[in-house]
């Protein structure tokens, strides 16, 4: 189910209603109606996965119970790489079963050996990136010893399907949402209300932003050959607002609906795009994704505590996997190596955690120096989505290689040219209210509020009618870009 769909709109209701006047009573009833509910959500796209939930859900739950009486380190082990078998086995298969086996045959035919092989015809099953490092953290931390497992089922089904956030994150960890389906909930209004606000902007970015930058990037990248340097620009500028309001939008609308049943998610993104370097940037985008790596496989590799070649590799290894983690392409690897050789000088360097403010913290304006910087950063993460939006490798270079051509001195010319002139104006909009809401949750969580209550109302229906406008325009709720990671 589509949170930008009507479907949506009927269904958060009811289960809304059924949550806080039906079982708001009773822990277990409320939790139950969750699993039910985030089981309907699921299986709306495709019932069948489901199966995949409840097998991973069982699994982990038993390591769990298992890990919690077993005092011996080799069959904690044994318990631990049980839980990572079978969840990244899954993984793989959906996800990179034909990548493995395509690359497989090329390897051999580049030594003139012939192999005949059949790619199966697999539908990778939605959110299986998300869930199934959600509830590998688990399993983690309670081998570790930083989590008591736990012995409620259902609180611990609740936490692995929970529908806000179950196909397209955050991804969140076991220390932090478990323990909040042990706790009484009792309805809040300003929590409610909060949560709303939040639901309207991440809906903005959706239909508003990202869909219309769509538009002109999928015309600009699939007739890329025929495009002139300079609109090719236009389409990865396109692009680059089209994938940070479709996810970032997405990560709002769970939050926000989370609040609406008394949970607090963890912050997935915080105006990246103001970033002054690739370092600031990762600690601002993706931010459940980046942590995940951070924790469960870049320190345990040794992090940055080693000397340079220990750096160098750890930076790489976890890029390169983010990048494969995103999908079965190269084109997503080459995106992971170019943002670790971004980072890399950072790190040598020890500059990799100079900004950790907000940038022109307590100011309107950035200084001449900070507006470089972001300027800088922001041009180099244009570039590596080029990488991450092509088709292919060779799609990816034949991109690049036209926007480094005279033709990059011409007047931009596309199909819709004309029609995306108001979409830098909503662009325009839509930056002036992140830039002033930079030091919050999400743009308008209070800059709203200070605002005189006519003015905000009119704000508010300004951004609801854009929404239902371009909702109806589109025709049908389009997918989120993660969806197919």
């Amino acid at each position: 189910m589509l949170f930008n769909s009507l479907d949506f709109a009927i269904f958060l209701p009811i289960v809304f209603l059924l949550y806080w006047f039906v079982a708001q009573k009773n822990l277990k009833l409320q939790n139950s109606l969750i699993v039910v509910a985030s089981y309907v959500f699921y299986a709306w796209w495709d019932w069948r996965f489901l199966s995949l939930i409840i097998f991973s859900t069982v699994v982990d739950y038993l390591v769990g119970q298992r890990l919690r009486t077993e005092d011996k380190q080799s069959k904690r082990k044994v318990l631990l790489w049980t839980s990572i078998v079978v969840n990244l086995g899954f993984l793989g298969f959906f996800k990179y079963y034909n990548f493995f086996l395509e690359n497989f045959v090329d390897a051999f035919s580049l030594f003139g050996m012939q192999i005949n092989t059949n790619s199966l015809n697999i539908i990778l099953p939605v959110g299986i990136s998300f869930y199934t490092f959600q509830t590998l953290s688990y399993t983690i931390d309670v081998y570790r010893k930083k989590l008591e497992p736990t012995q409620d089922f259902m609180a611990f089904s609740a936490f692995v399907c929970f529908f806000p956030q179950l196909v397209a994150g955050p991804i969140e960890r076991a220390t932090n949402l478990l323990p909040q389906f042990y706790k009484k909930r009792t309805f809040e209004y300003h929590k409610a209300v909060d949560g709303m606000r939040q639901i309207l902007w991440g809906l903005f970015k959706k239909v508003v932003i990202a869909d219309n930058c769509a538009e002109f990037a999928n015309q600009i990248f699939n007739n890329s050959a025929d495009m002139n340097g300079s609109t090719l620009v236009l389409g990865a500028i396109f692009f680059t607002f089209q994938i940070y309001g479709d996810f970032s939008g997405y990560s709002d609308i769970a939050i926000g609906t989370s609040r609406l049943f008394g949970f607090d998610l963890k912050q997935n993104f915080a105006t990246p795009y103001f970033s002054r370097d690739i370092a600031e940037f990762w600690r601002r985008w993706h931010i459940s994704l980046s942590t995940w790596f951070r924790d469960y496989l870049y320190i345990p590799l040794g992090g940055s505590r080693g000397g340079t070649w220990m750096k160098v590799r750890n930076t790489f290894a976890i890029f390169l996997v983010s990048g494969f983690w995103h999908g079965a392409n190269w084109t997503f690897i080459i995106w992971g190596a170019l943002n670790a050789i971004y980072f890399l000088p950072l790190l040598l360097t020890n500059n990799n955690r100079k900004n950790l403010g907000v940038v022109a913290e307590g100011k309107l304006l950035p200084s001449f120096r900070e507006l470089i910087a972001m300027l800088t950063t922001f041009m180099l993460t244009i570039f590596a989505w080029i990488f991450f939006r092509a088709e292919n490798i060779s799609h990816a270079f034949n991109y690049v290689g036209g926007i480094f051509s005279e033709s990059i001195f011409e007047t931009p010319k596309f199909s819709g040219m004309s029609d995306s002139v108001i979409i830098f104006f909503f662009l325009v909009f839509f930056i002036l209210l992140e830039w002033l809401g930079r030091t919050d949750k999400f743009a308008i969580e209070k800059i709203f509020d200070r605002l005189n209550k006519n003015f905000r109302i009119i704000l508010y229906l300004v951004l609801t009618i854009l929404i239902i406008k371009y909702f109806f325009e589109n025709g049908k709720a389009s997918e989120f870009i993660y969806f197919q990671f």
